[in-house]
């Protein structure tokens, strides 16, 4: 995967929640199975791979207007045109 390459979420990590103001459980339910451009991959302590960052702008019914999410590259899937 490379910055650029469009991608379907298709999975929620299992321990993603919603807590307090941070709705991230909703935003990734809300995502699942809509493709996104791939906009930064980010290499964290840790895990053997990088995590994937998709600007998947607004959602309706989550308050804010520019929503982005952080997820691991086994829960998307590289959609070719």
């Amino acid at each position: 995967m490379k910055i650029g390459d469009r991608v379907k979420l298709i999975g929620i990590p299992p321990n993603t929640r919603d807590e307090d103001d941070l709705l991230t459980r909703t935003v990734f339910e809300k995502c699942l199975g809509r493709t996104f451009s791939i906009a930064d991959l980010e290499t964290v302590e840790g895990p053997p791979y990088q995590l994937v960052e998709l600007n998947v702008g607004e959602i309706p019914g989550v308050p804010g207007t520019m929503h982005t999410i952080w997820v691991e590259p086994e829960y998307l899937q590289i959609q070719r045109d």
